[in-house]
């Protein structure tokens, strides 16, 4: 079977078109000049003729932001912290970028990952820089601080601030980075979200009730997610503003949400900003609307502003009735349901790797990539997330450019090193998936799969595509019982050996070749606990168990050093069931009591000195670390695709 590389965990930072800022910054100031790129010019195609169609180009010019201000103030990179509110969108129709980066402004963590510490004063030379996320890796942009002026207004995002000049430079960079402002003119929201972040987007139903879905998005909020909607399209293709105040076809910052109580019950409430701003919904619960001025909420005051910035409430009903989808993007996955808070644990794999077209061979010929579920939980317990570069896509494209399909890998198969053959897949059903979110760069899918071992083919490609794929596997529940014990019914008779040891660890195994801590953990708890459980073993001690065996020192064992494991554990488990103190329930602390007391007793085999004497963990007798919180196993709300906007 094809096993193919992981990619790595930390990468360094891409520079596009292989511009690096610091020498580019360094050559001006000794110069004396001010930066001008060659590579995104102060031209009329930087911008993009469908976005100039119409206009007097005499009147067009590319002004600094110094030059701008007429020497009356000084411009500014950041004025009083980044907000929404310092956005304001321009002529291009790139809401579905703006309402991403107004939501990642709530995230002031992530933001600066984007910006990056700069400023017109120290080191000023006209070029400024910025990161975008794309196929796994950061990209930096350089760009200078040329902005396009039309007959004395700004074209594209304008500060609402005056002197503060980051969201006109940030909308330039990513305009560089898609190739010209006309570029961003529509898109798709989870694409913006990815780009910003290097998350994974959920696309959640809009048919859940008010009450649940107000909890879902402060849910979502506590968790640090960024979220976005749109509105759906009006009677023509143009974005539109409605009698009801919202525009058509047009994206939206969601950020908050709120239960207030109204005429002896209680009304749920959603809050939006919209990237125009001052064009604002005109219904219930919308600044100035009676329903404000009939509540007598003790919130009231917290949550009732009438400024004119472009964000607004509106209940739970007139949001479902006017806006086709949420867009929750985070860096793992998380399933929302009746507010519970998403403590799922997930376990990402990571795949890059280029598609090469003209593949007609069927699914033997395909890429093939393999991961196992380690435990059965209850729905959608693996998501696959693919994400591609824009610069792989043509203008006519409208749909993904991949196709791939998951199949369950019987043992009989496990053994070939190189493809499958083409037997396997007449035998063999596909597995059934469900569409969470869809857009021409980015494919996120659910599925619900039983233990066992998967491998996922790409099998088609109408060009060249250069593409990441991320499996996010939903581990499983490692809480404690309330009094830290473990039952002795629920360990295992007897544990395997030798060869049916031997296809446990390939059955848990990342590609077939070692386990790491969380790998070994799942094995752990499933093979070696049985019945309902009630003290699992916990990553931490999983992981001072992989630090007592690790002869490599690589942080995994090998199918050699998980077979030394195994034996000990054996061991262990005999050492405790004839031990004339068995009380019959098997604490944490007896367990490692028992590996110390089976190391000592070995410690005169030379396999085992080593990882012995790596590790203290045989002379530190003190209770392991709390464990991490409990899973949600609940389904998560009904996929939906994403609808491309232009607001």
């Amino acid at each position: 079977m094809a096993h193919n590389q992981q990619f790595p965990a930390k990468t360094p930072i891409i520079k596009f078109k292989e511009q690096d800022f610091y020498s580019l910054r360094d050559h001006c100031l000794n110069r004396g000049l001010l930066f001008e790129d060659e590579t995104f010019p102060a031209e009329t195609y930087s911008i993009g003729l469908q976005l100039l169609k119409g206009k007097n180009l005499s009147n067009l010019s590319w002004m600094r932001p110094k030059d701008l201000l007429k020497g009356k103030s000084e411009p500014l990179f950041i004025l009083e912290g980044a907000s929404r509110f310092d956005i304001q969108q321009g002529e291009a129709g790139d809401c579905w970028f703006l309402a991403a980066l107004g939501a990642l402004t709530q995230s002031p963590q992530y933001l600066q990952k984007i910006l990056i510490d700069q400023s017109f004063s120290y080191q000023y030379a006209g070029i400024f820089h910025f990161r975008f996320w794309r196929c796994g890796q950061w990209v930096e942009v350089v760009i200078d601080d040329r902005l396009p002026v039309l007959n004395n207004e700004y074209l594209f995002v304008k500060p609402r601030n005056k002197r503060e000049f980051w969201p006109c430079l940030l909308e330039k960079a990513y305009a560089k980075f898609h190739g010209s402002y006309a570029n961003l003119h529509y898109g798709y929201l989870p694409d913006a979200l990815v780009d910003l972040t290097g998350g994974v987007v959920t696309n959640i139903s809009l048919h859940s009730s008010s009450s649940d879905l107000m909890t879902m998005v402060k849910t979502a909020a506590e968790a640090g997610s960024l979220m976005t909607c749109s509105t759906l399209a009006g009677p023509t293709s143009e974005s539109v503003t409605m009698a009801n105040g919202l525009v058509s076809r047009h994206a939206y910052t969601v950020t908050g949400a709120e239960q207030i109580e109204y005429r002896r019950s209680w009304e749920y409430l959603i809050r939006l900003w919209n990237p125009w701003g001052k064009i604002e919904w005109r219904g219930r619960w919308s600044d100035w609307s009676p329903e404000w001025q009939e509540t007598h909420d003790q919130r009231k005051s917290q949550l009732y502003e009438d400024k004119d910035n472009g964000e607004f409430w509106m209940s739970c009903q007139d949001f479902r009735d006017n806006f086709f989808g949420l867009f929750i993007c985070n860096q793992v996955p998380i399933s929302l349901d009746h507010g519970s808070t998403p403590h799922e644990r997930w376990s990402q794999m990571m795949f890059k790797d280029h598609l090469i077209p003209g593949n007609t061979e069927g699914y033997q010929r395909g890429m093939q990539y393999i991961f196992s579920v380690p435990d059965s939980m209850e729905n959608n317990n693996v998501i696959m997330s693919f994400n591609i570069g824009p610069q792989n896509l043509k203008a006519k494209d409208r749909t993904f450019p991949l196709k791939y399909e998951v199949f369950k890998v019987d043992y009989q198969f496990q053994h070939f090193q190189d493809r499958l053959p083409s037997t396997f897949f007449s035998q063999f059903r596909i597995a059934e998936k469900g569409i969470v979110s869809e857009t021409t760069c980015n494919l996120t899918e659910c599925f619900s799969l039983s233990p066992g071992t998967y491998v996922v083919v790409v099998s088609e490609g109408r060009e060249a595509v250069e593409f990441l794929l991320r499996i996010f596997l939903k581990m499983p529940n490692s809480d404690r019982n309330l009094d830290g014990s473990l039952n002795l019914r629920a360990l295992q008779a007897s544990l395997p050996e030798n060869g049916s040891q031997q296809s446990i660890f390939y059955k848990y195994a990342q590609q077939g070749l070692d386990i790491d801590a969380t790998q070994l953990q799942s094995l752990l708890n499933r093979e070696f606990l049985r019945g309902p459980p009630g003290d699992p073993f916990s990553l931490d001690e999983c992981r001072s168990l992989v630090a007592l065996m690790d002869l490599k020192v690589n942080g995994r064992l090998d199918q050699e050093e998980f077979s030394r494991l195994w034996s000990r554990l054996v061991h262990c488990q005999s050492v405790f069931q004839n031990s004339p103190k068995n009380a019959g329930v098997f604490l944490s602390s007896d367990l490692w009591k028992a590996i110390r007391d089976t190391a000592l007793t070995m410690k005169n085999d030379p396999e085992w000195l080593i990882p012995y004497q790596k590790s203290n963990l045989l002379e530190d007798t003190s209770t392991s670390a709390s464990r991490p919180s409990g899973l949600n196993t609940h389904r998560p709300a009904d996929a939906l695709s994403s609808q491309r906007v232009w607001g």
